[in-house]
Order: C-alpha cells, then sequence, then structure tokens
C-alpha cells in the first residue's frame, strides 16, 4: 500500500515536472524566436544578404540534425517526399528569405506582429477548405481587432517613418507561406517522428533557396564570418532559434498541446519591440503598442472565448 502511495506521489511530481519544463521550454522558445528579427536586422546591416543568413543558420542546424537523426533518409512514397519538398518551401525557403528581406525593408517589429498572424490565417485556410472547421464569431470578431492592430502597426510611427509598404507586405506573405506550412505538416505528422520531419524540411529549405541565392547579384565576401557580430549572430540563429527551439517546441506540444503551446506566440512581439529598441534603436511610437496590445488581444480574445464557450479551455 505503501509503495503504491509512493509511485502514485513520484508519478504526481514528474507529471508537474513535465508541465513546468513544458511551459518554461516554450516560453524560451518564443522569447528567443522574437530576438531572431534582431539578430537578422543585425546582420543585414554587416552586410550579409537575407538568402546568405538563412542558408548558414538552416544549413548549420541541418548539419547537426544529420548528426543526431541519419537511419532513414527517404520518406515512404514518393507522394510524401513532394509534401517534404512543400514543407521545405513553405516553412522553409519561401518564409524565412522573405522575411529576411522584410527585415532589411522595415522595422523588425513590424515584421514580429505581422508574422504573428499566421495561426489566425491559417484558421481562415481550414475554415475556407472545410465547412465543418469554419472560424466561429468570436474569432471573427478576434480577427478584426487584430487587423485594427496591424493598421496601426503598418501605417504607425515606427523608426522615423510613416509606413513601409514592401517590408510590411512581404512579412504579410512570410505569415501566409507558414499558414501553409502549418496545414500541410498535419499530413505528415501522425507517420514520421518530429526530428525527420525536421531533418527533411531543412534539407528542402536548403535545396530551394539555392536559386534565390544564384539570383543574388553580389555576394558577401568570405572574410565577414570572422567578424563576431556576425558568426555570433549566426549561431544564436542556427543552434538556438532553428535547432534548440524546434526540438523545444515539440516537446512542448507533446505534453500541453499545440493550443496551450500556440499562446505563447503572443509573448514574441513584445519580445521583438523590447529587442529592437534596446539593441537596434528602433523608436517604437504610441501607435506600434497600442496596435500590438490590439494584435495579441483580439487574436487571444478569439481564441480563448471560443475554447471557453465550446467547453473546450
Amino acid at each position: 500500500m505503501v509503495s503504491i502511495d509512493g509511485n502514485q506521489a513520484s508519478s504526481r511530481s514528474l507529471g508537474r515536472r513535465s508541465l513546468l519544463f513544458a511551459n518554461l521550454g516554450m516560453l524560451f522558445t518564443c522569447i528567443v524566436w522574437g530576438m531572431s528579427f534582431v539578430s537578422t536586422k543585425v546582420l543585414s546591416e554587416a552586410n550579409l544578404t537575407p538568402v546568405e543568413i538563412y542558408l548558414c543558420r538552416f544549413i548549420l542546424a541541418y548539419l547537426i540534425l544529420l548528426a543526431i537523426s541519419h537511419k532513414y533518409f527517404r520518406s515512404y512514397t514518393w507522394r510524401d517526399e513532394v509534401l517534404f519538398m512543400l514543407l521545405g518551401l513553405s516553412g522553409g525557403s519561401i518564409y524565412f528569405v522573405t522575411e529576411n528581406i522584410a527585415v532589411t525593408k522595415t522595422a523588425v517589429a513590424n515584421v514580429s506582429l505581422i508574422t504573428t498572424l499566421s495561426p489566425l490565417i491559417t484558421t481562415f485556410i481550414v475554415g475556407a477548405l472545410y465547412r465543418s472547421e469554419r472560424p466561429g464569431k468570436w474569432i471573427v470578431i478576434g480577427s478584426l481587432i487584430a487587423l485594427c492592430g496591424v493598421i496601426m502597426v503598418v501605417f504607425g510611427d515606427v523608426d522615423g517613418a510613416s509606413f513601409h509598404p514592401a517590408g510590411d507586405l512581404l512579412a504579410f506573405g512570410a505569415a501566409i507561406s507558414f499558414s501553409i506550412y502549418s496545414i500541410l505538416i498535419k499530413k505528415v505528422n501522425a507517420t514520421y517522428s518530429t526530428w525527420f520531419i525536421t531533418r527533411k524540411t531543412f534539407f528542402y529549405g536548403i535545396i530551394t533557396a539555392l536559386p534565390f541565392l544564384a539570383m543574388e547579384p553580389e555576394h558577401s565576401s568570405p572574410g565577414i564570418f570572422s567578424r563576431p557580430e556576425v558568426w555570433g549572430n549566426l549561431l544564436f540563429l542556427g543552434l538556438v532559434c532553428s535547432l534548440l527551439a524546434y526540438v523545444l517546441m515539440a516537446k512542448a506540444i507533446a505534453v500541453i498541446g499545440p493550443v496551450k503551446a500556440s499562446n505563447y506566440l503572443y509573448v514574441q512581439p513584445i519580445v521583438t519591440m523590447l529587442a529592437g529598441w534596446m539593441i537596434v534603436d528602433e523608436n517604437v511610437g504610441w501607435t506600434g503598442w497600442v496596435g500590438c496590445i490590439l494584435i495579441i488581444g483580439g487574436l487571444w480574445f478569439g481564441e480563448t472565448l471560443t475554447r471557453r464557450l465550446s467547453g473546450r479551455g
């Protein structure tokens, strides 16, 4: 009897510890993702091109993944292989190249806030494809609140300029690209391990980025990689933001579920705005802060109220 009670107490302790680590891991992930926009900005100002930044961080992460997970290389069918190539495009090359270019054309806070709309875009795409999964009225109301926030961020006074159409539109394109990735990855999640999916996505993300690299008129000299701010930020992006963060996110989703894990994404734009202000001297006006509150509040309001009314939260 004592032994059974002891085992139950031990299981509860392990459960609480797993929940704690999962929540802390997801919080850490979103904090470093928020800082990644600033690292990309620093590397851009050091004259690395957006494609070079992406390729360097993903090649580094892929080589480590390959050392960890190298038992299987091919997927079960050619159809799945095509899916992995699409995952590499939507969640890799297209997403990060457009995001990295956006960082060079607008404030990092704009890019972080606009790309945070990705889960919302996913909801509406799925709703358009499947009638049974159409968003409810509270999601729509929350979306309209978030849209008002985006308008304030895009047209607001950020870093001395009032409108950055090219960068903001590229950031929105990145959000759409990642939404497509989120939908496609559901088709392979049930069949393959997280390590295999991540490695294949990184591989095709690298391969499909090579044409973008070939189209660039100029490339950085090798000597630039000896500068501490360059290799330091690349190590941070490759090892922490691309490799460690993906692993922590996968572990967190397994313990606390995708809904609770995704709620931590609302921390990302706040971290980006603070980091941009402290590190690269981006002055965020009052419209930027109000827009941030509206975007995060709108997304949280729609999702939370919908879950509570449906008895899921």
